[in-house]
């Protein structure tokens, strides 16, 4: 997730010192997730209804342990935690935050975030292939994600497949 938002705020035109914040404070999107129950987290099956609520506070759980700090980086992780899981058009949690009302940070976050996860095996799903990576991202431009990022995105796919495979389990 680091180096895809890394070079995804490159792409984007952000600097090399905001690109360089952004690698370090988007590893932890998910630090919230530290307040959810193992019994979620590690759920091999589909959430309920109730559980994925209690899975949708990690967003604020992550803001509050983050915000408080005067470091850049940390302030940098605060906002990405609350807002990665925010869609561009306006359907995403917490806070149902719409286009560029979302940070930049969080607008990049949530891209890199979804190859990872997507493109990895979890204990609930198998990684998809790349094409239909691909098609997701296509299908959700202008609705979960900023298109601007998907077409930097998708123009530049073999930076991302190429990180992935570098850093391959």
């Amino acid at each position: 997730v680091a180096q895809y938002s890394k070079d995804l705020a490159l792409l984007y035109g952000l600097s090399k010192e905001e690109s360089t914040i952004l690698f370090d404070a988007s590893p932890m999107h998910d630090i919230g997730k530290i307040g959810i129950p193992d019994s979620i987290l590690k759920k091999p099956s589909k959430l309920t209804f109730e559980e994925f609520e209690t899975m949708k506070t990690h967003c604020e759980i992550g803001y509050k342990i983050l915000k408080g700090s005067n470091r850049p980086v940390l302030k940098a992780a605060a906002i990405i935690s609350k807002e990665h899981h925010e869609k561009y058009d306006g359907s995403g949690y917490p806070k149902g935050l719409k286009g560029e009302d979302i940070h930049i940070y969080g607008r990049i976050t949530a891209v890199a975030d979804v190859f990872d996860a997507l493109g990895s095996d979890r204990c609930y799903k198998k990684a998809w292939d790349d094409e239909r990576i691909i098609n997701l991202f296509k299908d959700e431009r202008g609705k979960h994600f900023d298109p601007k990022l998907i077409d930097l995105f998708l123009n530049n796919i073999d930076i991302f497949t190429s990180t992935r495979e570098k850093f391959s389990d």
